[in-house]
């Protein structure tokens, strides 16, 4: 069980593609997406996970997440009876400076949208800022992927 402390961007251009040093593939659902509490099930290429995560501070900044690896059959069969929207997605990781940026590039109905995310020790936690990093999203609940999945990108007017 740990806090997370993360800070989420939208992005300029897809630059961010040539930089990166690991690709995964990533398909989640939700068992439950309550305000107040979300939780994931997803398949990691060929790794399944659990993950509850509880509610965010009021800046969006910080909040509980624990997650557990459980095996792709469990999980296949747990994504079956998540909630609708499911959210396919390729994730790319890019090191910079002593971070990694997590880049998120959704498909089927949020195929269009590209977020990255960057995990802190601490919320006032220096970090570089690469070129292709747009504004900031950080506490804006429509692209958490629990909404998403429940109002999708391609939906938004």
């Amino acid at each position: 069980m740990a806090t997370e402390i993360e800070r989420k961007f939208l992005l300029l251009n897809d630059s961010y593609k040539k930089e990166s040093y690991k690709k995964l593939t990533i398909k989640q659902g939700f068992l439950n997406s309550n305000f107040n509490r979300v939780v994931r099930v997803r398949i990691v290429d060929d790794k399944g996970y659990l993950t509850i995560k509880g509610k965010s501070s009021e800046d969006g900044t910080t909040r509980f997440e624990w997650e557990k690896e459980i095996s792709i059959n469990e999980a296949t069969s747990l994504l079956a009876i998540c909630e609708k929207g499911v959210i396919e997605k390729i994730r790319y990781l890019i090191k910079k400076g002593g971070h990694i940026y997590e880049v998120d590039e959704f498909f089927l109905d949020n195929e269009g949208l590209s977020v990255a995310e960057i995990e802190l020790n601490d919320v006032n936690e220096k970090f570089i800022k690469p070129s292709w990093l747009g504004i900031e999203v950080t506490g804006i609940t429509k692209y958490y992927n629990s909404e998403l999945s429940n109002s999708p990108f391609n939906s938004w007017a």
